[in-house]
């Protein structure tokens, strides 16, 4: 008879290891008619059906005391039962840690990456939204027009007191600035068309002016870009729908 613990041979019949003194679990893998069922046991199958709806939070315990379990009722003599108990609880937050959990993180990543996607334009609508009032703002103390187009970035920051962070849209990679201005309407009057373009996404850059051929929908998986128009609503206009957009002209007042 081989110890568990040690691997050395005893002889049959013994009820320890003659090196470890191990109890030898054959002798006693046959509970007594009295043996009570290990709490700790009970308790391993219990945190581990717990870790199928708590996201695995619970185990870890489960594991823990699934060994412990085990161990105690091969040392108990025939006096403690629950070796079943100890197992599952073991093995339900194992088979689910390596089977299950990861089919079901394939399963919500994509869900996860779209959720991320869409907090990131709401901030960068978020973000033209400051501009178009730090736009107002400018508008109001310079006869109603608005900056012009060569230094537009700098003249919202150094007369608006705007954060120049607010020029960045989490999804660019790069750039002081994500947005451009429309050259149509830089340094000119704000009584134009509520739907006119005033401010776009675009390519990373500082007091950007442009049109149509400038705009990117890049930093939004393609899907489309927010645009700032002239009366300070900002929409997310899909890639099928930029060439509707209103741009104006160049003899705008």
């Amino acid at each position: 008879m081989y110890c568990p613990k040690c691997g050395l041979e005893n002889e049959e019949g013994r009820e320890l290891c003659s090196a470890c003194n191990w109890v030898l679990s054959s002798q006693f893998s046959e509970p007594t008619k009295d043996a009570r069922t290990s709490g700790l046991a009970i308790t391993a199958l219990v945190l581990g059906l717990l870790s199928l709806c708590t996201g695995m939070l619970t185990a870890l315990p489960a594991i823990i005391f699934g060994i412990v379990a085990l161990v105690k009722i091969s040392k108990s003599r025939g006096q403690l039962k629950g070796n079943g108990m100890a197992i599952a609880g073991i093995g339900v937050p194992a088979v689910f840690g390596l089977f299950i959990l990861p089919m079901m993180l394939a399963i919500l990543m994509p869900a996860l990456s779209k959720t991320r996607h869409l907090a990131e334009r709401l901030v960068c609508a978020t973000n033209l939204k400051g501009l178009g009032t730090a736009m107002v703002v400018y508008a109001n103390d310079y006869d109603n027009k608005f900056p012009t187009g060569d230094k537009w970035n700098d003249l919202l920051v150094s007369e608006t007191d705007v954060n120049p962070l607010i020029f960045r849209c989490k999804s660019a990679d790069e750039g002081p600035s994500n947005y451009a201005m429309n050259e149509n309407l830089a340094g000119k009057s704000t009584s134009v068309p509520a739907q006119t373009v005033l401010l776009f996404e675009s390519g990373p850059g500082w007091n950007q002016v442009g049109g149509a051929d400038d705009l990117s929908v890049e930093n939004h998986c393609e899907e489309g870009c927010n645009i700032l128009f002239a009366d300070g609503h900002t929409e997310f206009v899909m890639s099928e729908d930029i060439d509707s957009l209103e741009w104006g002209d160049e003899t705008t007042e």
